[in-house]
């Protein structure tokens, strides 16, 4: 116990800013660009906010007073940006996102914000009209939660208006989705048809397939959709980064990316707007064993992890819990994984250095995790593993034995959350789960407590990917029309020092690159977000009237508003 206490004290310190040695001292030839005129916050305990940072190739060479500026920083060709009262930050990381899903959403059906079954229907008849007979339509983004309707959407709900036509729709989560008849019948869904281990076939009473799938069982209907390829597949990842750059975000640790994508999205290294932190399927345990980690020569893609997934997720009731679910007392959700294969793999990323980021949603797949890497670490001694700091990470952590909050800090695992996940999901939290266990969901406030850092991030295009809503929902616990109820646990929420640090010190760390990015330090790299006004300061609600400024990565100013 005591080196788990040492080791999360260590942690903490490299998040913070705590440094054992001091900066590599850089000339004072003339900066790039020098940036004043706004309040900018380090993100770094030994100095919290500068007056001035000054940038040179790309690296921060000063920060610190205005009237400290080092003599020959302000050449003749030296940039002065006057950022006129806004807001700097070093460059906010989502630390769990899916840069092809955000492109994708562009393209789809978009059913953010429907309303209800009937809501639904409309949007899918417009998208429909013209669409050729025996053509597939495709969308996400519908929550079913707060419909009046009170249930999922099912097939004869699509069927009424769109019979002619191939018709699928995602949910929000990514988890479970509704097809229509035509798109069954495509895929070779029956009644007759056995749910494969770790998915579900909804049923009405006479047997017939509802149209909802659930998790693994998606991927005969899912395979109908479009998959992009070429040069189409490299364009629609290049406009989900741009999307993600102009809401300010200066990186993405993307999840679940094909292994075939790495090289793809390696050689558009140079035109990226974000830097890129890639976490692989499965099928990279053997690349990444055979030739180690990938790295573009600018260091904007990097490649050395890789996403496994315990369970499926709450809304749709494949969250593995503990105990069933209370509004559904014959189930407990989907467990994703074997503990066989699972404990496998755990094993050989330890011997070859590969992060693992785990997606664990339920009280049992976070239990269950946590049982298998401190198995994993028993099965493989310090002496043979690769590094001594795996950094492996619970995507989601979303709901959590009270009783195991204080194994991630003993076992060293980072809780990778997506505060945005807690004021859509705690609407309908309660039902699912309960009172009891609401002690556990979201536990922001409790996980750093017990001495680890949280890696912030979005889960778009789970979500909307939107910063400034991640930031509001961490620190403020509440919906975004100011909703709260003790269900909430609004104890949970955080400081907006901690707040901070989810989205810039705390991802670097979750990605081995602390000393790299993440902080507005001398000799870091420059990247930066700019919000019109300031986050740190400003009432909770207008959190989230605040607008991206600027987005700025190795100092180059990749987007800025008009």
């Amino acid at each position: 116990m005591r080196l788990a206490i040492l080791a999360s004290t260590l942690i903490l310190a490299a998040c913070s800013g705590e440094r054992t040695s001091p900066p590599e001292t850089i000339a004072a030839e003339a900066a790039d660009s020098i940036y004043s005129g706004g309040p900018i916050y380090t993100a770094d305990d030994a100095q919290a906010m500068v007056e001035t940072v000054a940038v040179r190739d790309g690296l921060i060479v000063y920060a610190g007073d205005a009237a400290s500026l080092p003599d020959g920083l302000m050449g003749e060709a030296t940039r002065s940006i006057d950022l006129d009262g806004a807001a700097m930050y070093p460059g906010f990381t989502d630390a769990h996102v899916h840069v092809m899903g955000l492109g994708a959403r562009e393209r789809l059906l978009n059913l953010e914000g429907t309303s209800s079954i009937a809501d639904l229907q409309a949007r899918v008849a417009v998208a429909a009209d013209g669409v050729p007979e025996g053509a597939v339509l495709e969308g996400r983004g519908w929550i079913e939660t707060h419909w009046p309707e009170e249930r999922f959407p099912n097939r004869q709900d699509l069927d009424a208006v769109a019979p002619d036509i191939a018709v699928f729709l995602r949910r929000a989560d990514g988890h479970a989705l509704v097809a229509n008849s035509l798109a069954l019948e495509m895929a070779g869904i029956t009644a007759d048809s056995v749910a494969p281990e770790g998915g579900d076939i909804l049923r009405d009473e006479e047997g017939e397939p509802t149209g909802m799938l659930i998790d693994a069982a998606m991927g005969p209907v899912g395979a109908l959709g479009s998959n992009f390829e070429g040069e189409d597949r490299a364009n629609v990842y290049m406009e989900g980064a741009w999307s993600a750059a102009r809401y300010g975000w200066t990186g993405a640790h993307d999840m679940s990316v094909p292994w075939a994508d790495v090289a793809m999205i390696e050689a558009m290294s140079e035109d990226l707007p974000v830097r890129v932190y890639i976490s692989a399927n499965p099928d990279a345990f053997g690349p990444l064993v055979r030739d180690g980690h990938v790295t573009s020569d600018n260091r904007r893609v990097i490649a050395r992890a890789i996403k496994l997934y315990m369970d499926g997720a709450l809304g749709s009731r494949g969250a593995a819990l503990l105990a069933p679910y209370s509004d559904d007392p014959a189930n407990s959700g989907l467990m994703l994984s074997r503990e066989d294969e699972t404990l496998s793999g755990m094993v050989t990323a330890l011997q070859e250095g590969i992060q693992l980021n785990i997606h664990a949603i339920g009280d049992r797949g976070n239990q269950l995790l946590l049982d298998w890497i401190e198995e994993a670490q028993s099965a493989v001694p310090e002496d043979q593993r690769a590094i001594a700091d795996a950094r492996w990470r619970d995507e989601h952590t979303q709901i959590v034995d009270p009783a195991d909050i204080p194994r991630f800090a003993e076992l060293g695992v980072i809780p990778s959350m997506q505060p945005s996940h807690a004021i859509g999901d705690l609407f309908f939290a309660p039902d699912r789960l309960g009172q009891d266990r609401l002690d556990g969901a979201y536990a922001w406030r409790a996980l750093i407590d017990s001495g680890v850092v949280i890696a912030g991030g979005s889960d778009a295009p789970v979500e909307r990917g939107d910063p400034r809503i991640e930031f509001y929902a961490a620190v403020a616990r509440r919906a975004l029309d100011g909703t709260q109820t003790e269900d909430w646990r609004p104890d949970q929420a955080v400081t907006r020092d901690e707040a901070l640090r989810m989205f810039t010190a705390w991802p670097a760390y979750a990605s081995f690159r602390e000393d790299e990015v993440g902080r507005i330090v001398e000799g870091l790299r420059a990247d930066f977000t700019v919000f019109s006004d300031d986050i740190m300061t400003i009432p909770e609600e207008d959190i989230l009237t605040v607008e991206p400024v600027m987005t700025v990565l190795d100092g180059e100013i990749v987007w800025q508003a008009e």
